[in-house]
């Protein structure tokens, strides 16, 4: 399920564009040690998944689960500059009603903005989805 979500969100990241979205990765706190690491190029979003939490449907062969997946966008700041908050508008927009062979009701559920950071701002959008695991065969 993570990776069929992880593609899917990809793929819309992808279509928004190089110009929009120069750098696409997993989420390993990246801005924590932003001064410390090779800089990666901006804006870029980061896909990290919350644990998820599975109910056995049928015991060992299926599962369902409410779940999350937080987008990290960065951008970079300038003074009174508001721009920062349209990128994670036009990602809402590709995202909506984001759906797969392994998960559904893919909805925005929560914004935050962390200002901790001199030279960028980090939005954090909080989506939520429905997942099924089949262990079937």
């Amino acid at each position: 399920m993570r990776k069929e979500v992880y593609e899917k969100i990809r793929e819309k990241l992808v279509e928004i564009g190089e110009n929009e979205i120069a750098h696409i990765d997993m989420w390993n706190r990246n801005v924590d040690f932003i001064e410390q690491e090779t800089a990666w190029e901006r804006p870029a979003v980061f896909i990290e998944f919350e644990p998820v939490q599975w109910i056995s449907i049928v015991p060992g062969v299926q599962y369902r689960t409410e779940a999350k997946v937080r987008l990290h966008i960065v951008t970079d700041w300038k003074a009174q500059e508001t721009n920062v908050f349209e990128l994670p508008e036009k990602i809402h927009r590709a995202l909506a009603g984001l759906e797969g062979e392994s998960f559904t009701d893919f909805t925005l559920s929560e914004s935050h903005t962390n200002h901790n950071h001199e030279e960028i701002i980090e939005s954090v959008e909080v989506y939520s989805f429905v997942a099924f695991l089949n262990m079937g065969s």
